[in-house]
């Protein structure tokens, strides 16, 4: 059993900068492929971005390319998402989630998530 518990949103102005944090229960954190997704209201929820047990790989959604950063720290069992350049359409409440096995962006295949963040950026 993991749990996960996100921190860091809040309201921004846009081309300002965020850093979500997603602290996780358990001893067997590094067993754990991460992802970071995001829902807006009305819309699909949508994998932002995701970093492999290792902390090795690293995997971004199209529209966050460039201004966002997954990162990870199994001693302390810590994913981050720094997000930069922040627009209007990056809105949205913004949830980690863990799966024990290989790195997927399908949010289905993952085991267990946070109650999520909410990411607010004002134009």
């Amino acid at each position: 059993q993991v749990q996960l518990v996100e921190s860091g949103g809040g309201l921004v102005q846009a081309g300002g900068s965020l850093r979500l944090s997603c602290a996780a229960s358990g001893r067997t954190f590094s067993s754990y492929a991460m992802g970071w997704f995001r829902q807006a209201p009305g819309k699909e929820r949508e994998f932002v971005a995701g970093v492999t047990r290792s902390g090795i790989g690293t995997y971004y959604g199209d529209s966050v390319k460039g201004r966002f950063t997954i990162s990870r720290d199994n001693t302390k069992n810590m994913v981050y998402l720094q997000m930069n350049s922040l627009k209007p359409e990056d809105t949205a409440v913004y949830s980690c989630a863990a799966r024990r096995a290989v790195f997927t962006t399908t949010p289905a295949e993952y085991d267990y998530w946070g109650q999520g963040t909410q990411v607010t950026i004002s134009s």
